[in-house]
């Protein structure tokens, strides 16, 4: 898709695309996302804070001041839209953990997000999942349709919220009779911000509880429970579906086969040397390739520092070394046996070619890869240019293979 705005910061034009996907499911409004971007210096984290936070509060007292003249429509709508962009507001902060604006932000835009859910009636519901010591933090979006009805299991992946999976597929499989249920695991922002819980590659030991949880509720067909993962997600969904067998099919949105590939494109070598430079007590001329390229390259700058601070790591190349375990090779792609859907990006920021990778090294029966193209304005990573037209595809696929029981 042709980059409209920070031509010459492909990262913040992806952030500030990916606000106005999210209008299509009442995330944001297109004139309010081009003011707020209009504002901010390329480039510029503090800009970029300073006017999405900006924005975030000026709805934010319109829905109070909604709220309090009974106006309970108007109140919730506004609360979505100010939450989504106090989550947008601390995107790029990650590189310094302590900075105090990073919960601001988040707390701000959790609180925006329950005043939502508390305007919103029976359509969503707050849950804790059951999780080790602790819980994971998600919700409830029941089908309309009375009886028992197919479950999506839904997670977003490197840096997305639950919350934000509302606008990335939730409403979209309400709307067609799907029970959801969105959840934020170890790493993903309400776990990470409220429990310090980093990432971990074997994720089929997270969606388990959560399955169990769902199994627990009496209105979810246990015959019909899907998994659906965003962008990391799309790694991460996979590898749990090899070993979860309550599973009856997959959508990663996009595919990921190897996050460590990531990594290894500003190291050199086979993976072989680039896991022995990586993994290495020492390796000072790793370290200064991968802060070269931090400061060279936005994406990349933004990448190590925020995974850093989801997945650990003293340094950048720490956090490199832990990307090597989240992938689907040595016959975990092929453990897989129910249905999978693989979505594709034409022109994927992050992980181009890597869809296809996953389709090949499935051997299950029932595959697909799905691929996103720029005359449909869906060829953006995880297709935020045309949300309603992806998921309308995704779904129309998983109700051939888990349809809702009318």
């Amino acid at each position: 898709m042709k980059q409209l705005l920070f031509h010459e910061n492909e990262s913040f034009w992806f952030e500030t695309l990916r606000s106005l996907g999210h209008s299509a499911y009442g995330g944001a409004d297109f004139g309010e996302v081009l003011y707020t971007a209009g504002r901010i210096t390329s480039g510029d984290y503090d800009s970029w804070y300073d006017e999405w936070s900006a924005t975030a509060e000026r709805l934010w007292e319109v829905a109070v001041e909604a709220q309090r003249g009974g106006h309970a429509v108007t109140a919730r709508d506004t609360y979505l839209r100010a939450s989504n962009y106090y989550r947008t507001a601390e995107f790029f902060l990650h590189g310094d953990p302590g900075d105090p604006r990073i919960r601001t932000a988040y707390d701000k835009s959790i609180d925006a997000y329950h005043r939502f859910v508390d305007l919103s009636g029976p359509t969503i519901e707050r849950v804790e999942v059951p999780y080790e010591n602790t819980t994971l933090p998600g919700y409830f979006y029941p089908s309309p349709l009375p009886g028992r009805q197919p479950l999506i299991v839904m997670h977003n992946g490197f840096d997305g919220t639950a919350e934000e999976l509302r606008f990335l597929g939730a409403l979209a499989a309400q709307e067609r009779g799907y029970h959801v249920l969105c959840f934020d695991g170890p790493g993903q922002p309400g776990t990470r911000h409220s429990q310090g819980l980093l990432f971990r590659p074997d994720w089929e030991n997270v969606v388990g509880p959560v399955i169990d949880y769902a199994l627990g509720r009496p209105e979810v067909d246990p015959d019909k429970i899907s998994l659906y993962g965003a962008s990391l997600g799309g790694e991460l969904c996979v590898r749990a579906a090899a070993f979860e067998p309550r599973l009856k099919a997959v959508i990663a949105n996009d595919g990921v086969y190897d996050l460590g590939a990531f990594a290894m494109k500003f190291v050199g070598g086979d993976r072989a040397e680039a896991e022995r430079a990586l993994t290495a007590e020492s390796a000072p001329e790793t370290d200064a390739a991968i802060a070269a390229v931090m400061r060279s390259n936005p994406s990349a700058r933004w990448a190590f520092e925020h995974g850093q601070f989801v997945m650990g790591g003293a340094t950048p190349r720490e956090f490199a070394a832990r990307m090597l375990d989240y992938h689907l090779r040595d016959g975990i792609a092929e453990r897989v046996t129910c249905a999978v859907l693989v979505c594709e990006a034409a022109d994927d920021l992050f992980f181009d070619g890597q869809p296809e990778q996953v389709h090949n090294a499935l051997t299950t029966s029932d595959k697909t890869l799905l691929r996103f193209t720029e005359e449909e304005g869906a060829d953006a990573h995880c297709h935020f240019g045309a949300q309603r037209y992806a998921f309308g595809k995704m779904l129309d696929w998983l109700d051939d293979r888990t349809p809702v029981n009318r």
